[in-house]
């Protein structure tokens, strides 16, 4: 590839800043609010135009389980987004706590809500463009893009919320991506179908989802008609009057630091879910003869891609044995939800669906911690970084990438961000963690 050398030149340089927040999605904005509120001038900055990543933009229809089959443990913000999320919907009961609808566009306003009131600034349409960082292992300054071309901006601590690790790696830390071969769960494009029969929906199709030996997807499926549906992956859920969201379908090989990859895989996503409306009204015509393909994701539902090196790497030891941690932020109970490969899904695709979902369930009550170590990236002094990318190994990651625990590791990360802001230089290491702990519990966190 040819290379091109920028001619020096000066641009604007805002240095005001506690702490800077990279990526908007759930982690990002509990991160956002959890700094702000402790009292830390703080920036979220977003690359779209909405917070919220998977839950708005990438349309997924349902957030994970919140509790431990017990009792909610993704608590403090992570339990405020999802309240105030499920008070709007009259159709969910008030005490559900697992597999609840997502209603997109209320959640939007909530996550636009939780961060203002608590007083960090978001950016809106701005990407980060580059890092610099010191010898000492310090990111001084980080360049972004947005309207007004490029910018210069410069915090005492910075949080990675951008899912793919980007200032971590850019900053020039070590990370890991996908399996020792580099190959990563594959994506999927979300969509929302309209003018769904609610009654045929619920009472005749209720068992869409592939666990179910009578599922439709095995039908279409044998049909051979729709060649764009290669597998059964077809989790579903009512999410307003006549509207269903789907993640279904599965998009191979996409890469999301790759933005070529990336594009392709929009273009075909949205093929994928014109043929999944068009199989659903042909074999489940009751409920889906007249719908609609209203809406796909302005995002691709990635599962993975870079997980940093950190100082503490959860194990697959670790989730199996329910550790806890004397260091730990928040608790996990979500199974392990690895998304298999092309080459598995064609050998037999009635048994895809069991190799993914009968992976390591806990039982009731059972969760395992995720220590502070595991958000802060070796070789970086002024740096956390919370959500799918956090340290682990790439089997635990396949538990802890989903939304409600990136709520929790969020709060945690931007409360320790500003706590070294704003008491220790930024380092991100000198932070009294009893201290932390004892501040996530008294907004509510679950630490037993």
């Amino acid at each position: 590839m040819k290379s091109h050398t920028f001619r020096p030149v000066d641009i604007p340089l805002d240095d005001s800043w506690d702490v800077i927040v990279v990526g908007g999605g759930p982690t990002g904005c509990t991160a956002a609010t959890a700094a702000a509120r402790e009292g830390a001038k703080t920036l979220l900055l977003e690359a779209s135009g909405i917070l919220g990543g998977s839950g708005t933009g990438a349309l997924v229809p349902a957030w994970c389980p919140f509790s431990d089959k017990e009792k909610i443990i993704y608590r403090g913000l992570a339990e405020t987004v999802f309240n105030r999320c499920k008070k709007g919907q009259p159709h969910v009961k008030a005490d559900a706590l697992d597999w609840v609808a997502i209603d997109p566009e209320r959640l939007k306003r909530v996550y636009d809500e939780l961060v203002t009131e608590a007083g960090a600034t978001i950016l809106f349409h701005t990407a980060l463009a580059s890092v610099e960082r010191d010898e000492n292992g310090e990111v001084s300054t980080i360049i972004v893009n947005n309207k007004r071309g490029l910018s210069a901006l410069k915090a005492k601590t910075y949080v990675d919320c951008s899912g793919d690790a980007d200032l971590c790696a850019w900053a020039g830390t070590d990370f890991e991506k996908g399996d020792k071969s580099g190959k990563m769960m594959p994506a999927t494009l979300c969509f929302t179908l309209a003018n769904v029969d609610e009654y045929a929906y619920k009472n005749i199709y209720f068992n869409l989802a592939a666990e179910w030996p009578d599922s439709p997807i095995y039908k279409i499926l044998a049909s051979g008609k729709f060649p764009l549906i290669l597998d059964s992956h077809i989790n579903n859920k009512h999410i307003g009057p006549g509207l269903v969201g789907f993640n279904a379908g599965h998009v191979w090989d996409v890469d999301n630091t790759d933005p070529a990859s990336v594009s392709k895989a929009l273009v075909l996503g949205r093929k994928i879910a014109a043929q999944f409306r068009d199989a659903l009204a042909e074999f489940c015509p009751e409920a889906f003869a007249n719908s609609f393909l209203i809406m796909t994701g302005s995002v691709m539902g990635i599962r993975e891609t870079r997980r940093i090196v950190g100082d503490y790497s959860i194990t697959f030891n670790d989730y199996i044995e329910r550790r806890s941690f004397e260091d730990e932020i928040c608790r996990n109970s979500y199974f392990i939800d690895i998304h298999s490969a092309r080459e598995e899904a064609a050998k037999n695709f009635a048994q895809l669906e069991k190799l993914d979902t009968k992976s390591f369930r806990y039982g009731k009550g059972e969760s395992h911690g995720i220590p502070y170590r595991s958000l802060i990236p070796k070789g970086l002094r002024n740096v956390l970084v919370a959500g799918r990318s956090v340290s682990c190994d790439r089997i635990v990651q396949g538990s802890v990438r989903v939304m409600p625990v990136c709520l929790a590791m969020g709060e945690a990360a931007g409360m320790a961000a500003a706590h070294a802001a704003m008491k220790y230089a930024g380092d991100v290491r000198a932070v009294d963690v009893p201290h932390l702990r004892a501040r996530l519990k008294e907004e509510g966190g679950y630490l037993p």
